[in-house]
């Protein structure tokens, strides 16, 4: 048995909490400065957790492998087996060439790839995120991106990017049901409940929406993306943020990205209906810019690649290869265009609307609460790992849940087998899809595993809370660093929801001894958190596999940080004013 003690290095909680950013440190440095492959830094990340959980934190050897294990088994069921069994139901639409119909109905609403980046990273991501969460919009964008003819790395950082917004509500507003849970425990405060706690996020999150569309049309095009399609950004992001405040506030908080999704991409189609940009950055347009470049020997022409480049998506493999031939739609290469039937664009649709068919049935109360109950849910406590936190209290971490059939992944294979019927592809090419799909996120296996065992170590050995403890010991200059703690926790675990789990209740803990609204500070941290979704190691490795990209996880690394750390300073800045009379009246 193991009990944490957060301040082991010198009886001292700054210098423990130095010691255990060592961790992270490592992971950062491997990746953005030293460029090595995602799954190498993620076990040599791991390794020194386990270094500094063991020599500097005393936990037994046998303990600290023992959270390793947890944390890797953690990393595959749920997480893993959500992404792997989402990229197999899009693998199916590849196989069965409906994913070029899909393609080309995009690419109808808009051939821009600015106003593409909007609409299916932005608005069809966050509908991803409401329904599965945990990666899977991710996975699924990215790879849209590409057949629009979106270069790797791009496709890449706009889809990383686009998942931020929708994170805190994502699952059915999962980070925020886990945040009531474990914030109203360390507080009597009555406020801190789904509904208020939803809310308040509700009036932090759809600022950043507002910006991110911005952001999404910089990275595709520069300042001439924002010159040019700053209307149907601002319009996209505007309708998301007010959709997401209302729903949240006021019609349902598991269902506010559903809503806030739904609304935004009709406004951005609505508005393409009377409006259009002065010019079409297509992708055959952005490759010809791109080879005049290089012709007139440019020497950011050798540093940069095309805005966009050709893709086409092979069966064989599900991922989207350069061609060199436009966008593939047949427009402007030569080729007579494609007209598809109605019955053949609803068949394309349909995979992604049985998946919401089927999550909303599953989370209707009556038949949620069915399927948590044995023998389709059960919890078992880790064989031989015993951790007790600082009051001499059991760790609750150490408990596994294993919800084998209301779990995200399991539904997907649902939806995967009711795809194959509907797309008549054969249950022997579909078995042959679903292992080429193991094969090719396989690299992402890896990372993802090492970088949940990594946080599990961290977390069980009290390295994690040593770092949140003193944060917290700021006073009333935490309501500027308490989104950074989000932020952090996301960063390590990949998810809103662990980094609620982990730091929810120390917020509400830390704002009582501050004299700080416990309901903002827990807020701040599910808000906070969604801006380390697009740096989290695990989220990288799973858009670098999608994207035929493993190992070059650091370059799509250094295309987001940036991103992540501006929009981290700003919501900083708007929980701090929050926290005084500027802004307190945002507060429920």
């Amino acid at each position: 048995m193991f009990q944490q003690n957060l301040s082991p290095v010198g009886d001292s909680l700054a210098l423990s909490a130095l010691c255990a950013t060592i961790p992270l440190l490592t992971l950062f440095v491997l990746l953005g400065g030293l460029r090595l492959k995602a799954w190498v830094a993620g076990l040599i990340s791991l390794g020194v957790s386990l270094l500094v959980a063991v020599v500097l934190f005393g936990m037994p050897v046998g303990q600290a492998l023992l959270a390793g294990t947890e944390g890797a088994a953690f990393g595959f069921f749920p997480i893993l087996w959500i992404v792997i069994n989402a990229i197999w139901v899009y693998n199916l639409t590849v196989a069965s060439g409906h994913f070029d119909v899909l393609r080309r109905s995009f690419e109808r609403v808009s051939p821009d790839q600015r106003i593409q980046a909007m609409i299916i990273a932005f608005c069809f991501g966050a509908l991803l995120e409401a329904l599965a969460g945990f990666g899977t919009p991710v996975a699924i964008t990215v790879v849209m991106l590409m057949a629009l003819g979106f270069r790797p790395i791009k496709a890449a950082a706009v889809a990383l990017i686009a998942n931020t917004a929708p994170v805190a509500f994502g699952a059915l507003a999962t980070p925020i049901v886990t945040l009531a849970a474990v914030s109203s425990g360390a507080s009597d405060d009555p406020r801190l409940n789904v509904e208020t706690l939803g809310a308040m996020v509700g009036r932090q999150t759809p600022i950043l929406a507002v910006i991110v569309p911005l952001v999404l049309v910089f990275v595709v095009d520069g300042r001439r993306g924002v010159r040019q399609t700053w209307l149907p950004a601002l319009v996209c992001g505007a309708a998301f943020g007010l959709a997401q405040f209302v729903a949240a506030n006021y019609i349902s908080v598991p269902l506010a990205d559903i809503v806030a999704s739904l609304v935004a991409a009709a406004a951005v189609v609505l508005l393409l209906r009377v409006w259009t940009p002065s010019e079409v950055l297509t992708a055959d347009r952005a490759v010809a810019e791109e080879e005049e470049l290089e012709s007139a020997g440019t020497a950011a022409s050798g540093r940069r690649q095309p805005h966009g480049v050709s893709t086409s998506v092979t069966s064989s493999t599900g991922r989207a290869a350069t061609s060199g031939s436009g966008s593939g739609s047949g427009s402007g290469s030569g080729d007579a265009p494609v007209h598809d039937s109605g019955a053949e664009v609803a068949k394309a649709y349909a995979p992604y609307g049985v998946i919401i068919v089927i999550f909303s049935i599953v989370n209707i109360p009556a038949v949620k609460e069915f399927l948590a109950q044995e023998p389709f849910t059960f919890a078992f406590a880790w064989p031989g790992l015993e951790v007790l936190n600082t009051a001499g209290e059991p760790v609750s971490t150490t408990t596994y849940a294993f919800n084998w059939l209301p779990a995200a992944g399991t539904l997907m294979i649902l939806a995967g087998l009711i795809t194959m019927l509907i797309l008549k592809v054969s249950p022997g090419q579909a078995l042959r899809t679903y292992g080429r799909t193991y094969v090719e996120l396989k690299s992402a296996i890896i990372t993802v595993m090492a970088v949940l065992a990594l946080a599990y170590v961290m977390n069980l050995s009290g390295q994690t809370a040593a770092l949140g403890a003193w944060l917290a010991g700021t006073g009333a200059a935490f309501a500027l660093l308490s989104p950074i703690l989000g932020w952090l926790g996301v960063a390590v675990t990949g998810s809103d929801t662990s980094a609620n789990a982990l730091f929810g209740a120390l917020q509400v803990q830390t704002a009582a001894q501050a004299g700080l609204d416990p309901v903002l500070m827990a807020a701040a941290n599910t808000s906070g958190g969604v801006l380390g979704k697009m740096v989290s190691p695990q989220n990288l490795a799973i858009a670098a596999a999608a994207v035929g990209m493993a190992g070059r996880e650091g370059d799509i690394f250094r295309k987001v940080i940036g991103w992540s750390l501006g929009l981290l300073v700003l919501m900083c800045i708007l929980v701090g004013l929050q926290s005084t009379a500027v802004l307190s009246w945002m507060v429920p």
